[in-house]
């Protein structure tokens, strides 16, 4: 691998590849205010054993797929393969676990796993994701699945995505399922591939994950657990369905969704979609009621999701558009001066403007046309001595000489600002009416 090319499985983002990925985290970050969730930001490394006891010390992800690594003091660190176990030794750690719950959260940021790189998956990807931590009620389920579908109907990409839901029940629930599925595969256990009959051993749940051709024959004539549901399992099952229906969240029952880990119940999910290929899953989460317990924190109820922002990225139907600002543009060196005071004064009022750093008049209008200016503000000797700018839109060539109290009012008229520039506009008018009328009231007394 050369020095000087990104290391396998990663990427830079520049350009469209950004955009597209800002928008996904902006567009999350917006819909889960609406939810009422609080955004945290926890390290990228962890003690190793966050995850480790977190994940299973027997899944793929920590026997093959960590970054672990030795510190200068011996501690044994792990670059973040997710951010569920970050968050909750977060709520632990911090003693939020004895405060107020339940806590809304969302998160946003890089993740690390040395996986075989393949279409919409890298070695360094991004992830944002939710949880509901502290939160016993079915209506928790469905609240953070539903805000889940509306990050996905506001990115315009959920036509074809499905909701596939499943139960994992409770603990009496999953023990009686676990008898089954050891009875199940132990009569098949020759026809199982060597990782599946280890799992039937220490955890039987996980063969229903395998990815070997043969498992996956034996898995789909396995027991399901709605056989084997307690009735508070199944009534509580049936609760998140009626609130999901109440959300408008559409779904499909799917037995085959689990999760292999002790910690895990009641609710697991998969948004999933065909335009990816083999890889479908665009959100996944579930009901993790164990997990702070396991951590050290007193028993606390949560469910969450996570969701991959560069897969999210590349179902987007078109890239956003970047931003393009106003050109300040001096005629010559003489005007730099006065035209670094117009740059502020526009950034001042929320208007992206920028300035090319030397060349003629020609070479800075090419600058301005480079980076896709909506605008040229050209000021010249003339221009500064009779307080004026001439302002050109560079979409239709037009143009006409302003005086500096209408610049703002000009570039809103000429289409070249946004909605909150024309409404800072108005304001500024009807201020500016308000302080005649009460000349013409001063005038008359």
């Amino acid at each position: 691998m050369s020095g000087m090319q990104p290391v396998r499985g990663t990427r830079d983002l520049i350009g469209d590849a950004f955009r597209r990925h800002h928008h996904v985290i902006e567009t999350a970050r917006h819909v889960t205010g609406l939810y009422g969730l609080e955004e945290w930001a926890t390290p990228i490394f962890e003690a190793t054993s966050v995850f480790a006891r977190t994940l299973g010390d027997t899944s793929d992800v920590v026997t093959k797929e960590m970054y672990t690594f030795e510190d200068r003091g011996g501690d044994s660190v792990t670059l973040r393969p997710e951010n569920t176990a970050g968050i909750v030794r977060a709520l632990v750690s911090n003693g939020l676990a004895q405060q107020a719950l339940p806590r809304k959260v969302f998160y946003a940021g890089p993740m690390f796993r040395y996986e075989r790189p393949q279409k919409g998956r890298y070695r360094q990807f991004h992830q944002i994701g939710a949880e509901i931590l502290g939160a016993a009620e079915p209506l928790a389920d469905a609240e953070v699945i539903a805000c889940g579908w509306q990050i996905l109907q506001q990115l315009g990409i959920d036509d074809g995505v499905v909701l596939e839901l499943n139960t994992l029940g409770d603990t009496p629930s999953r023990d009686a399922y676990r008898a089954a599925l050891v009875e199940y595969f132990t009569a098949h256990r020759d026809q199982l591939s060597e990782d599946s009959q280890k799992r039937l051993e220490k955890n039987p749940l996980r063969i229903l994950d395998s990815k070997d051709a043969g498992d996956k024959a034996l898995v789909a004539e396995a027991p399901t657990i709605h056989q084997h549901l307690t009735p508070q399992a199944a009534e509580f099952h049936t609760a998140v369905k009626r609130h999901l229906d109440r959300f408008g969240v559409p779904y499909r029952d799917n037995p085959r969704i689990v999760r292999g880990l002790d910690y895990y119940s009641h609710t697991a999910f998969e948004f999933v979609t065909d335009r990816l290929g083999a890889q479908g899953t665009v959100m996944a989460g579930g009901r993790y009621d164990g997990l702070v317990q396991e951590m050290g924190g007193p028993a606390t109820p949560c469910v969450g999701w996570a969701a991959g922002v560069d897969r999210l990225a590349e179902l987007l139907e078109e890239t956003p558009d970047p931003v393009r600002p106003v050109a300040v543009v001096p005629v010559s060196e003489a005007e730099e001066g006065p035209a670094v005071e117009l740059l502020q004064m526009l950034r001042a009022a929320g208007v992206p403007a920028e300035i090319a750093y030397k060349g003629n008049l020609k070479k800075r209008m090419e600058r301005a046309n480079r980076v896709g200016s909506q605008a040229a503000i050209i000021i010249g000797e003339s221009e500064v001595a009779e307080g004026v700018v001439v302002v050109r839109n560079l979409s239709d060539g037009t143009q006409e000489r302003v005086g500096m109290p209408g610049l703002l009012p000009a570039l809103a008229a000429a289409g070249v600002v946004d909605a909150m520039l024309e409404q800072m506009v108005e304001e500024m008018e009807l201020a500016a009416e308000g302080d005649e009328f009460d000349e013409d009231e001063s005038d008359e007394e």
